[in-house]
């Protein structure tokens, strides 16, 4: 695996949006890539929709 992540994105990210199909393809894109989940999910309510949060981290070894 290369020592840092492709296309200049940084190590460590933090993906939000609604609890969706959509999300969660963006997740999975990044852990295609080759990152990690950096603990698990962080969710909330907007009154109208569920948002969620994931971090990811590129590994260090």
């Amino acid at each position: 695996m290369p020592a840092s992540p492709p296309d200049g994105l940084p190590r460590y990210r933090v993906l939000t949006g609604p609890d969706d199909a959509g999300f969660c393809h963006r997740v999975s894109e990044m852990l295609d890539l080759g990152y990690r989940l950096h603990g698990g999910p962080g969710l909330t309510f907007d009154g109208e929709r569920v948002i969620v949060a994931q971090a990811v981290l590129w590994p260090a070894d």
